[in-house]
Parts: C-alpha cells; structure tokens; sequence
C-alpha cells in the first residue's frame, strides 16, 4: 500500500527533470499518474519506464501555455482513471541573461509557460474538482528564484514571483471549494535544464567553463552539494497526500538551506 493508492495525478513538464522524477515517484506510491508535456514522445517514454516497473501511467502531449490543451490533458485524467485528485504544475522554462538584454520575445515566451500555464492549469483543475464536489489539491512549482531576484535570470525570477503569489490567491480564493493550493521551491537541481543554463552563461560571457555556473550557484547551500529530482519527491508525495490536508497557501522552500528566511 502506498500514500497515494489510486490517487488520479496529473504532472506537467514530465518528459525529464523534476516532472519525470515526480512522476516517477508518486507512481511508486501507488498513483495513477498523467505525465504530460510538450514533449509528447518524451512523456510516453517516461510512462513506459513507470508502466514497465508496476506503476499506473499514460503519457500526453501538452502545451501549458494553450488553454484548450491543458484542459484536454485533465479531462484525459478523468476519462482513464474516473475522477482527478491532484495537479502538479511543473512545466517550466528559462534562459541565462543580462537584466538589459532581456527582450519582449523573451519574457513574453517565459511567461507563457511559467505564469500564464500554472494560472490556466489551477483554473481548469479548479473547475474539475468543483464539479466532483469534494475537493482536491493543486501543488506549483515555484523556486527559491521566486522569492529573491538573481542576476541573470531576470525574467525567470518574475514568473516564478508571479507563481508564488498565484499559489497564495488561488489559496484563499478556493478554499471555500476545499481546494488546497502549494508550492515547493527548488534551489539548484541537477537537471537538463541547468546544462542549457550552463552553457548559455558562457554564451554570454558570464562563465568561462563547464559548470561553472552550478558551482557558483552551490556554493551557498548549508547541506553542501545540489539536489536532484528524488530531493524534491519526498515533498511532493506529502502535499498530494491526506497528510497535506490542513496546510494550503504556502511555498516550501526545497533547497538544502540556500535561503534561511
């Protein structure tokens, strides 16, 4: 028996990274899991690799930033599984740069994804769960990024803000639906995502070698090495579970002591 037996969980972003680790884990956990993506071929490998291992998993393409499509994506949810308990809002994307080099392209392109995604995401779960009439939970990635600014992710660093305070609206504004809303904020996570940020900051002149920016980055950690998706798991199974039922509105910091307020 697992926390989530039969749990109805719908991950996005899941074709590598935190998604598919999340994926991966609440699996294990006994969920039965929509791992879904842009990435449609990406997802399907990812459910594959849980259904090969006993797990419960269908992969789906997704694009976050489409209102239609996520919609699609959780009713998928309901038609393979007969109901849905729990949103994990995880896609997210972003790029190393200059404060003074940020484009309307660029923040346009990060925002669609990292704001605009979660806000359709919460909204249409929010509608699923209001009509099945007994609650579910709604679980943001956010990041430390979203609680203090860094250099050369600026644009990053406000959609992340902008999920964090989503995360705390949609809180009060649900809860009377007996919707709980959280998020957890990452520090640094060795994943793909950080190869592109490695390689874009000596792109642009930051960084001279490779990974260097991740050493950089990790030198302020107090547990003294960088996290990996299976860090943020165990976190994860605990806001989809019951045990998570009283505590709604907050953004757990993840991050092996980078921020210590």
């Amino acid at each position: 028996m697992g926390k989530l037996d039969r749990t109805s969980i719908v991950v996005t972003g899941a074709a590598r990274g935190i998604g598919a680790g999340l994926a991966r884990r609440l699996a294990e956990e006994g969920a039965d899991v929509i791992a879904a993506d842009l990435n449609a071929e990406g997802v399907e490998r990812v459910a594959g690799e849980i259904r090969e291992a006993g797990g419960t998993a269908v992969g789906v393409g997704l694009d976050v930033g489409d209102r239609e499509s996520f919609r699609a994506a959780l009713e998928r949810a309901v038609a393979e599984f007969g109901r849905l308990d729990v949103l994990f809002n995880n896609a997210g994307i972003s790029k190393t740069q200059h404060f003074l080099e940020v484009t309307e392209e660029d923040w346009n392109r990060i925002m669609r994804v990292n704001g605009l995604g979660v806000l359709f995401g919460m909204q249409e779960a929010a509608k699923i769960f209001s009509n099945q009439g007994d609650g579910g939970k709604i679980v943001n990635t956010a990041s430390i990024a979203g609680k203090e600014g860094f250099p050369l992710f600026p644009a990053y660093c406000a959609s992340k803000a902008a999920v964090v305070s989503l995360t705390q609206s949609g809180a009060r504004d649900l809860a009377a639906e007996k919707i709980t809303v959280n998020a957890f904020c990452p520090g640094v996570v060795t994943t793909e995502l950080w190869e592109q940020l490695d390689e874009e900051s000596r792109d642009v002149g930051e960084t001279e070698r490779q990974g260097q920016l991740l050493e950089e980055f990790s030198e302020g950690i107090l547990v003294g090495r960088t996290s990996a998706p299976e860090d943020i798991a165990g976190l994860a199974v605990f806001l989809a579970s019951e045990d998570s039922d009283y505590i709604t509105g907050q953004a757990i910091n993840v991050d092996g002591g980078m921020l210590v307020h």
